[in-house]
């Protein structure tokens, strides 16, 4: 099984979605997360509103074990330690990612938790010192199709809670 793949040029971006890197190396998407899971140092890492994304790196890496698997006839296992055995340690590159992914990632989580906990202290009953406030009810509500002419719909009288029958 020497055969000889035609060579794969990888576009020259940093990021791939999982899909572009199927098509690329032409493989179902299933396979590519079953190496996911047979390889976890694949560099796989999920944007914060979006899907999976892989580095130039992870691609390149994703081709190699292609090559392994059906070029080579190599196992999982075989793949595996061949990869081991070439493998140089890197440092992982931590900021390029959330850079990549969105500078202000950190400062939108923050916001996003300081409006849910505004939103707890709103339900709880106390007006916390969050910026977010509700707008005040209209001035005026139309009356519903049920309600007759001689009812207006800002005398409406509060329903109390149904209790249940005991058998």
């Amino acid at each position: 099984m020497s055969e000889i793949a035609p060579p794969i040029d990888i576009p020259n971006r940093a990021l791939f979605k999982a899909a572009e890197v199927c098509e690329l190396l032409k493989v179902q998407p299933y396979v590519l997360r079953s190496w996911e899971a047979e390889f976890p140092d694949l560099g796989v890492s999920k944007a914060a509103d979006g899907p999976r994304v892989y580095r130039r790196e992870d691609v390149e890496r994703v081709m190699l074990i292609r090559h392994l698997l059906l070029v080579e006839g190599l196992t999982l296992a075989g793949a595996r330690r061949r990869l081991v055995d070439e493998s140089t340690p890197v440092a992982p590159n931590v900021p390029v990612i959330d850079e990549l992914i969105g500078q202000n990632a950190r400062e939108r989580l923050t916001e996003v938790k300081r409006g849910l906990r505004s939103i707890l202290d709103l339900l709880a009953g106390r007006i916390g010192t969050g910026e977010f406030r509700l707008a005040p009810p209209a001035a005026h509500v139309a009356p519903s199709r049920r309600e007759s002419g001689s009812r207006r719909a800002s005398a409406v009288t509060p329903v109390s809670p149904r209790r249940k029958r005991s058998a």
